[in-house]
Parts: structure tokens; C-alpha cells; sequence
């Protein structure tokens, strides 16, 4: 799957960019181009769904084998859509905590779980997203108020990386190949464990107490890449998160 957002509302990391980008022979591409490179790298069962100049999304149907062992879905409601990797091992237990039917899948339950935090439901994001069981990667683009929310499982039973166009959007994608294509090198996996919002911008679900330090990585060329994300043991966040209705789960960076 390939998700791209336009920079004047997903707010990526700053520490993804760098600099090595535009000193090499490759430089980061715009995000026509990469669009274009992973409907070349899957020229079967591929289809994409554009948002003006806000985003564009790009899924490879599950009955394309080679491409990945994993489960991947794709699903859209009332202006939602959500690509999700993997599989829960709770999703039964989670469906009808949610009040869903017993055959809803990932996808749905994920949109379900944004719109009850969306709608300023009772619990922090970091304990929906925690209550997750299983290995898996989702990316959730509101369509309504442009707005971002991805994560990734903390078992690193599934990939996700993520990375800097060259007018800014951030790419975020399972595909290492288009990433690397599109985006130079700035770009870096999705660190294990962690989400990421649009506005609230990148946190630990499993550490939510905890920072999070940018991490500088060096590819085999000695070249500055985009940098990875890591709990940060020492560095603890201001005040609890807040938790009610009254809370804004977004604003988790100001925590």
C-alpha cells in the first residue's frame, strides 16, 4: 500500500528530512512520480483514489500473492478509509466491545476505534491503539478534516516505513523499494510500538509516558538518512495525558 499527504496538514517529523537528499544523484521525487513508480512496481490488481491536491492512496488487492504474506485490507466509510496490514488476535473480543458484527474485519473496527476517538470518546489514544493484539500496521486518512492517523504494532511482525517527498508530503507505505525511490534518503522505518497524528504528531503507545529521541542513521554509502524513533527511557513527558470527553486526543505532543 502507498499513502502520501500533503505537508500543509500531515506535519511529518522535521528529523526525516535530510539533508543527503539533494546531494546525490537521487534526489527525493514528487509524489506524481512515486504514485507512478508503485503502480509500475504492481501493474496487477492496483488501484488509487486521489483527494485533490491533499492525498492520494494506493492499494494492491490481497489476491496478488507474491507481493506480501500479510492480510491487507482497504475500506472507506463516511469519508474515512483505513489500509490495514496484518491481523488482530482480539478482533472478535474488540468487535463487540465496539458494538460491531461478528464479521467485520480490521479495516472497519480501525475506523470504528478513530471515529470514537474522533468524537472525543473516554480513553487516551495511546490504550485504543495498545489494545490492539496482534501484528499489524494501519493508516487512517479523514477526508472530512484532513487529517492523518497511522500506527504500527509493536511486535515487528509487519513493516511500515515512511519518509519526505520533494515538496514536503510525507510518504508512508509497506513497499522499501518506492519509499527508497521516492523519497531519497529521507526516509526511515515506522518505529515499532508507535503512532503518529497529523496534528499530535509521533508518540509511543506503549511508552506513552515516554519521549520519543530521533535516532541519526548511516546508510551503507555513509550518507545521512532520515532518522529513526526510539522510546527515550529518561525523558519523560510533562503531565499525564488527559483522559475524558473533554480532552482533545490529538494534543498528545503537548503532554
Amino acid at each position: 500500500m502507498l499513502a502520501i499527504f500533503h505537508k500543509a496538514f500531515a506535519h511529518p517529523p522535521e528529523e526525516l528530512n535530510s539533508p543527503a537528499s539533494y546531494k546525490g544523484s537521487k534526489k527525493p521525487k514528487v509524489p506524481e512520480e512515486t504514485l507512478r513508480d508503485f503502480l509500475a512496481h504492481h501493474p496487477h490488481n492496483t488501484c488509487s483514489m486521489s483527494f485533490g491536491q491533499a492525498s492520494v492512496m494506493a492499494y494492491v488487492r490481497p489476491d496478488h500473492k507474491p507481493f506480501s504474506t500479510h492480510q491487507r485490507l482497504f475500506c472507506g466509510v463516511d469519508d474515512i478509509y483505513c489500509f490495514f496490514l496484518g491481523s488482530l488476535n482480539n478482533l472478535s473480543l474488540l468487535n463487540k466491545q465496539y458494538g460491531l458484527t461478528k464479521g467485520t474485519d480490521e479495516a472497519m473496527l480501525v475506523i470504528e476505534a478513530y471515529k470514537t476517538l474522533r468524537d472525543r470518546g473516554p480513553y487516551p489514544a495511546d490504550q485504543v491503539v495498545k489494545d490492539l493484539d496482534g501484528s499489524f500496521a494501519f493508516v487512517v486518512y479523514d477526508s472530512k478534516v484532513g487529517s492523518v492517523f497511522a500506527a504500527l504494532g509493536s511486535d515487528g511482525g509487519v513493516k511500515l516505513y515512511w519518509g519526505i517527498a520533494a515538496d514536503g508530503s510525507v510518504v508512508i507505505s509497506d513497499d522499501l523499494e518506492v519509499i527508497k525511490e521516492g523519497c531519497a534518503k529521507s526516509f526511515a522505518p515506522f518505529p515499532n510500538g508507535c503512532m503518529f497524528h497529523s496534528e499530535g504528531g509521533l508518540m509511543s503507545f506503549e511508552h506513552p509516558m515516554n519521549k520519543l529521541k530521533a535516532m541519526p542513521r548511516v546508510d551503507s554509502e555513509g550518507a545521512m538518512c532520515g532518522a529513526y524513533f526510539k522510546v527515550d527511557k529518561f525523558a519523560r513527558v510533562n503531565s499525564i495525558p488527559r483522559v475524558g470527553s473533554q480532552s482533545n486526543w490529538m494534543e498528545w505532543e503537548q503532554h
